[in-house]
């Protein structure tokens, strides 16, 4: 129900099946993540305090992903970061994924709905390198 798909020490991605359940707060990620995934489960009546963030400077150096998979069937296909293909895994409604490291591409299974929520601002072109995919179509996946 939980994952964390590695390229030697490099977290590449973290998946959160949808069936994933534990109380209280759960991070998947460790605190100097960039990027910071939690499961939150809480009774009825429960109080969470009002609060606000304080303003603190931070250094970040790549973009990290979370893809909330609201329908359909996706694979993901994660690659190093020399851009050599790793190993596919497949995304159904319900599960959500940190795009950590490394490279990563994708295949549209079965038609798909899905929110991606990513540190900004967004450069455009000058964001990332896109390279050619490997054929994975004979691959298996997990």
């Amino acid at each position: 129900m939980l994952e964390k798909i590695f390229d030697e020490e490099e977290l590449l991605g973290l998946i959160v099946r949808d069936r994933y359940t534990s109380a209280g707060v759960t991070f998947f990620t460790d605190d100097d993540a960039t990027q910071q995934v939690a499961f939150m489960k809480h009774p009825a009546g429960k109080e969470i305090l009002p609060h606000v963030h304080n303003s603190v400077k931070r250094e970040v150096f790549f973009t990290s992903e979370v893809l909330i998979m609201k329908s359909g069937i996706l694979r993901v296909d994660f690659y190093s970061s020399s851009k050599v293909y790793l190993q596919s895994r497949t995304l159904y409604a319900g599960d959500v994924i940190l795009l950590a490291g490394g490279g990563h591409g994708f295949f549209v299974i079965e038609e798909i709905e899905m929110i991606e929520v990513k540190q900004g601002p967004y450069l455009g072109e000058m964001d990332k390198v896109r390279f050619s995919a490997v054929d994975v179509t004979n691959i298996n996946l997990k």
